[in-house]
């Protein structure tokens, strides 16, 4: 690409519509604004230009008593690249497979081709109940997944998920889930680097994944319990060692029993999935901040050979390392599209 169509592709924020309906809980509707609007190049230029839209343009009131007023109405998710959907508390016949209001099913239908949707939360039901879910993986907040699974008998809906990405549609479970996506969206737009740059300006953690269950029955120990939290950030300081399920229970002082319950109960994930993602993930920052080779990549994320990481890639991300490299190293174009949309 000629460096001028990069900088012009690189000075136009990609258009974040979010549409506010009634009854909207204050946090979920703010989570949008909030992350993408933390989002930045490494000149500190903005990646996302984010709108809250109401379905006419009129004022919509929160769940949480006051008035939202918004910025514009249904024209701006016409004009927008993605739309965003947080949930509603007052629209309860979605529950039953209900319509959407005549003003909220014209909004939706004027969102153009080609948009990508997102839900957060039990915004999945406004989604699901404009037919844009039939057929499509989705997941929403895991207490109502069985009602979602009698009022939309077409959708594939995982409820043990944080979010699913299926390309163009993606869809968060319940609250702070929403976040998560967000992040994942910014790094599959921008790359690892911008989503922890954003990451770091909300003072949340960077990556969970979006394969993570949404619901850990024990996510703080009890304090006569001993935790995996030390372990897990001395991990991450020696990824490119061999770090064998023995050895991590070893340094946590447990039995290999006791370490992979606990582990699971405080992460979500087994240690070994856990291990391969962050590995991942410091491959990704590696191919996208220097010029190392695949091998030495590898090497230092702790996969081992350049082969390991290429199958690990393609087996996580359907990409290559070295098409990763040239969608987000630096100097490579940016913007949404650039790494292919994953389901999580």
């Amino acid at each position: 690409m000629p460096e001028n169509e990069r900088e012009k592709k690189r000075a136009t924020p990609h258009r974040v519509a979010v549409l506010a309906l009634p009854g909207v809980p204050p946090f979920e509707l703010g989570i949008p604004s909030r992350v993408f609007g933390s989002a930045q190049d490494a000149d500190g230029h903005p990646l996302y230009e984010v709108t809250i839209c109401t379905a006419d343009g009129s004022p919509v009131l929160s769940d949480a008593g006051f008035t939202v007023q918004p910025a514009a109405g249904p024209e701006a998710l016409a004009a927008a690249d993605t739309v965003v959907v947080p949930p509603t508390h007052a629209m309860p016949e979605l529950g039953r497979g209900g319509p959407l209001p005549p003003e909220v099913a014209a909004a939706i239908a004027g969102i153009r081709p080609g948009t990508r949707l997102v839900s957060i939360c039990t915004g999945s039901y406004v989604i699901a109940a404009a037919g844009l879910l039939d057929g499509r993986p989705a997941t929403t907040h895991w207490n109502l997944a069985p009602e979602f699974r009698r009022a939309f008998p077409r959708v594939k809906v995982d409820e043990d998920v944080l979010f699913v990405d299926d390309g163009d549609v993606l869809t968060s479970a319940g609250v702070a889930a929403g976040v998560d996506l967000c992040l994942h969206m910014i790094r599959r737009d921008h790359g690892a680097a911008a989503a922890n740059r954003a990451a770091r300006m909300c003072v949340v953690p960077p990556w969970r994944d979006g394969g993570q269950a949404q619901f850990i029955d024990r996510p703080v120990p009890e304090v006569t319990v001993a935790s995996t939290t030390a372990t897990r950030a001395w991990a991450l300081e020696h990824l490119a060692e061999p770090l064998t399920l023995a050895r991590l229970a070893e340094h946590a002082r447990m039995s290999l029993r006791s370490f992979t319950r606990r582990f699971r109960d405080e992460a979500g994930m087994a240690p070994v999935q856990w291990l391969t993602a962050q590995r991942l993930e410091l491959a990704k920052q590696l191919l996208e901040t220097t010029e190392l080779p695949v091998d030495l990549v590898a090497h230092r994320a702790g996969l081992g050979s350049g082969n390991s990481l290429r199958a690990h890639m393609r087996a996580a991300f359907g990409t290559s390392p070295a098409a990763y490299r040239r969608a987000f190293g630096t100097g490579a174009p940016r913007g949404p599209g650039a790494e292919r949309g994953q389901r999580v």
